[in-house]
């Protein structure tokens, strides 16, 4: 719920922030700060540790928004190759659901490495 709430509110974002600069930087400050959110978030509720992430787990967890942010890139730039002017909607529903593949697997990072020891269950 977390990181498909940020996911939706970041592809928003990255359309926005990508008229004012190259889209490659806009993704990478979105991609930068949705992942704080979402560590802060994560650490607070999904997985029950009730209180802020800290340094160690963000760090953490910025190596799978590292391997978040080649996968929305890449299904990017292969839209770009098929269609060298997509329309809005098509690089949003690309983006989208790149993000949420990626969104899927860094969920599984946190959950199974990140904040294993916080985990309940």
């Amino acid at each position: 719920m977390c990181g498909g709430g940020v996911g939706v509110a970041s592809s928003a974002a990255v359309s926005l922030c990508a008229a004012l600069m190259s889209w490659m930087v806009a993704n990478a400050l979105i991609t930068a700060a949705s992942t704080v959110l979402c560590t802060e978030l994560h650490a607070r509720f999904t997985f029950g540790a009730g209180r802020r992430a800290g340094w160690r787990r963000h760090w953490q967890s910025a190596g799978s928004a590292a391997a978040s942010y080649a996968v929305t890139c890449a299904a990017t730039a292969v839209l770009h190759m098929v269609r060298p002017s997509p329309g809005i909607l098509s690089e949003q529903a690309v983006y989208l659901g790149a993000a949420a593949l990626a969104g899927a697997g860094r969920f599984l990072v946190l959950r199974l490495f990140v904040f294993a020891d916080s985990a309940p269950g």
